[in-house]
Protein backbone atom coordinates (compact mmCIF):
# COMPACT_ATOMS: atom_id res chain seq x y z
CA UNK A 1 0.00 0.00 0.00
CA UNK A 2 2.81 2.42 0.87
CA UNK A 3 4.46 1.63 -2.47
CA UNK A 4 1.25 2.49 -4.35
CA UNK A 5 1.04 5.81 -2.49
CA UNK A 6 4.68 6.51 -3.31
CA UNK A 7 4.18 5.84 -7.03
CA UNK A 8 0.99 7.94 -7.07
CA UNK A 9 2.73 10.82 -5.31
CA UNK A 10 5.66 10.51 -7.72
CA UNK A 11 3.40 10.82 -10.76
CA UNK A 12 1.17 13.49 -9.18
CA UNK A 13 4.20 15.65 -8.52
CA UNK A 14 4.22 16.61 -12.19
CA UNK A 15 1.67 19.30 -11.26
CA UNK A 16 3.80 20.83 -8.46
CA UNK A 17 5.39 24.15 -9.48
CA UNK A 18 8.95 24.81 -8.35
CA UNK A 19 11.42 27.67 -8.64
CA UNK A 20 14.19 26.00 -10.60
CA UNK A 21 14.85 25.75 -14.32
CA UNK A 22 13.86 22.23 -15.34
CA UNK A 23 13.28 20.28 -18.50
CA UNK A 24 13.34 16.87 -20.09
CA UNK A 25 16.27 17.37 -22.47
CA UNK A 26 16.20 14.03 -24.30
CA UNK A 27 13.94 11.03 -24.77
CA UNK A 28 14.29 7.77 -26.63
CA UNK A 29 12.25 4.61 -26.93
CA UNK A 30 13.67 3.29 -23.66
CA UNK A 31 14.99 6.26 -21.72
CA UNK A 32 15.21 9.96 -21.00
CA UNK A 33 17.38 12.68 -19.51
CA UNK A 34 16.10 15.41 -17.19
CA UNK A 35 18.10 18.52 -16.39
CA UNK A 36 17.42 20.98 -13.59
CA UNK A 37 19.42 23.99 -12.48
CA UNK A 38 19.29 26.35 -9.55
CA UNK A 39 21.50 29.11 -8.23
CA UNK A 40 21.97 29.46 -4.51
CA UNK A 41 23.50 32.10 -2.26
CA UNK A 42 25.92 29.61 -0.73
CA UNK A 43 29.50 28.57 -1.33
CA UNK A 44 30.26 25.20 -2.97
CA UNK A 45 31.32 23.97 0.50
CA UNK A 46 27.95 24.92 2.01
CA UNK A 47 26.13 23.32 -0.93
CA UNK A 48 28.19 20.12 -0.67
CA UNK A 49 27.55 19.79 3.05
CA UNK A 50 23.81 20.31 2.58
CA UNK A 51 23.64 18.09 -0.53
CA UNK A 52 25.13 15.17 1.39
CA UNK A 53 22.45 15.45 4.08
CA UNK A 54 19.22 14.84 2.13
CA UNK A 55 17.24 14.54 5.37
CA UNK A 56 17.39 18.35 5.53
CA UNK A 57 15.83 19.11 2.14
CA UNK A 58 14.28 16.01 0.50
CA UNK A 59 10.48 16.00 0.44
CA UNK A 60 8.83 13.56 2.86
CA UNK A 61 6.27 12.62 0.18
CA UNK A 62 9.00 11.02 -1.89
CA UNK A 63 10.25 8.55 0.69
CA UNK A 64 9.11 5.04 1.53
CA UNK A 65 8.85 5.91 5.24
CA UNK A 66 7.05 9.27 4.74
CA UNK A 67 9.88 10.94 6.67
CA UNK A 68 12.95 12.42 4.96
CA UNK A 69 14.62 12.37 8.37
CA UNK A 70 15.26 8.68 7.69
CA UNK A 71 17.46 9.44 4.65
CA UNK A 72 21.25 9.23 4.70
CA UNK A 73 23.89 9.65 2.02
CA UNK A 74 27.52 8.53 2.37
CA UNK A 75 29.47 10.76 -0.07
CA UNK A 76 32.16 8.32 -1.16
CA UNK A 77 32.39 5.70 -3.91
CA UNK A 78 30.21 2.76 -2.92
CA UNK A 79 28.37 4.92 -0.38
CA UNK A 80 24.66 4.49 -0.01
CA UNK A 81 21.83 6.95 -0.51
CA UNK A 82 19.64 4.93 1.81
CA UNK A 83 16.51 5.15 3.91
CA UNK A 84 15.66 3.55 7.21
CA UNK A 85 12.03 2.42 7.47
CA UNK A 86 11.23 2.17 11.17
CA UNK A 87 9.07 -0.81 12.02
CA UNK A 88 6.94 -1.68 14.97
CA UNK A 89 8.64 -2.43 18.27
CA UNK A 90 7.86 -5.94 19.43
CA UNK A 91 7.22 -7.17 22.94
CA UNK A 92 10.50 -9.11 22.95
CA UNK A 93 12.42 -5.83 22.51
CA UNK A 94 13.22 -6.34 18.84
CA UNK A 95 12.02 -4.20 15.98
CA UNK A 96 11.02 -5.00 12.43
CA UNK A 97 12.83 -2.14 10.73
CA UNK A 98 13.07 -2.01 6.97
CA UNK A 99 15.40 -0.16 4.63
CA UNK A 100 15.71 1.00 1.04
CA UNK A 101 18.74 1.68 -1.09
CA UNK A 102 17.78 4.50 -3.42
CA UNK A 103 21.15 4.79 -5.14
CA UNK A 104 24.87 4.08 -4.79
CA UNK A 105 27.51 6.79 -5.01
CA UNK A 106 29.81 6.15 -7.97
CA UNK A 107 31.67 9.47 -7.90
CA UNK A 108 32.24 11.91 -5.07
CA UNK A 109 34.47 14.83 -6.04
CA UNK A 110 33.83 17.19 -3.10
CA UNK A 111 32.69 20.71 -3.98
CA UNK A 112 32.41 19.71 -7.66
CA UNK A 113 30.47 16.56 -8.55
CA UNK A 114 28.33 13.92 -6.88
CA UNK A 115 27.15 11.03 -9.06
CA UNK A 116 24.75 8.31 -7.95
CA UNK A 117 23.48 5.23 -9.76
CA UNK A 118 20.02 3.85 -9.09
CA UNK A 119 16.38 3.87 -10.07
CA UNK A 120 14.65 6.45 -7.91
CA UNK A 121 11.01 6.19 -6.86
CA UNK A 122 8.94 3.81 -8.96
CA UNK A 123 11.94 3.23 -11.25
CA UNK A 124 13.46 1.16 -8.42
CA UNK A 125 11.12 -1.68 -9.35
CA UNK A 126 12.11 -1.63 -13.02
CA UNK A 127 15.11 -3.05 -14.88
CA UNK A 128 15.87 0.51 -16.03
CA UNK A 129 18.95 2.18 -14.54
CA UNK A 130 19.36 5.83 -13.62
CA UNK A 131 22.44 7.97 -13.11
CA UNK A 132 22.01 11.24 -11.19
CA UNK A 133 24.88 13.69 -11.62
CA UNK A 134 24.95 16.81 -9.47
CA UNK A 135 27.53 19.38 -10.54
CA UNK A 136 28.46 22.46 -8.49
CA UNK A 137 29.94 25.55 -10.16
CA UNK A 138 31.03 28.60 -8.18
CA UNK A 139 29.50 31.81 -9.52
CA UNK A 140 29.51 35.38 -8.28
CA UNK A 141 27.63 35.44 -4.99
CA UNK A 142 27.05 31.70 -4.75
CA UNK A 143 26.87 28.40 -6.58
CA UNK A 144 25.09 27.09 -9.65
CA UNK A 145 23.76 23.56 -9.21
CA UNK A 146 23.23 21.39 -12.30
CA UNK A 147 21.16 18.30 -11.55
CA UNK A 148 20.93 15.76 -14.39
CA UNK A 149 19.20 12.38 -14.22
CA UNK A 150 19.84 9.99 -17.11
CA UNK A 151 17.52 6.97 -17.20
CA UNK A 152 17.66 4.09 -19.67
CA UNK A 153 16.52 0.53 -20.04
CA UNK A 154 13.32 -1.46 -20.04
CA UNK A 155 10.44 -0.12 -17.95
CA UNK A 156 6.68 -0.57 -17.85
CA UNK A 157 6.04 3.17 -18.03
CA UNK A 158 5.45 5.28 -21.11
CA UNK A 159 8.62 7.37 -21.51
CA UNK A 160 6.69 10.54 -22.36
CA UNK A 161 4.72 10.34 -19.09
CA UNK A 162 7.32 9.03 -16.65
CA UNK A 163 9.98 11.45 -17.89
CA UNK A 164 7.75 14.43 -17.07
CA UNK A 165 6.85 13.01 -13.66
CA UNK A 166 10.49 12.22 -12.84
CA UNK A 167 11.60 15.69 -13.95
CA UNK A 168 8.98 17.25 -11.70
CA UNK A 169 10.09 15.20 -8.69
CA UNK A 170 13.76 15.93 -9.37
CA UNK A 171 12.91 19.63 -9.63
CA UNK A 172 11.02 19.46 -6.36
CA UNK A 173 14.03 17.97 -4.57
CA UNK A 174 16.40 20.56 -6.04
CA UNK A 175 13.96 23.28 -5.00
CA UNK A 176 14.11 21.89 -1.46
CA UNK A 177 17.90 22.16 -1.49
CA UNK A 178 17.65 25.64 -2.96
CA UNK A 179 15.13 26.73 -0.31
CA UNK A 180 17.40 25.41 2.43
CA UNK A 181 20.40 27.33 1.13
CA UNK A 182 18.59 30.42 -0.18
CA UNK A 183 18.07 31.11 -3.85
CA UNK A 184 20.61 33.53 -5.25
CA UNK A 185 17.96 35.66 -6.93
CA UNK A 186 16.18 35.96 -3.56
CA UNK A 187 19.43 36.97 -1.87
CA UNK A 188 19.82 39.71 -4.47
CA UNK A 189 16.23 40.85 -3.95
CA UNK A 190 14.99 39.68 -7.37
CA UNK A 191 12.64 36.91 -6.23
Amino acid sequence: MRCLFFVSAFVAAAAVPVVVHAEVVATSEDGFVTRDTATVAASPMQVWLALTKPSGWWNDRHTWSADAGNLTLVPQAGGCFCERMPGEDRQDGSSLDGSAQHAVVVLADPLKTLRLRGGLGPLQGEPAEGVLTVTLKPIEGGTKILWEYNVGGPMRYEVAEISQAVDSVMSEQLAGLRDLLGGLDEAEGEG
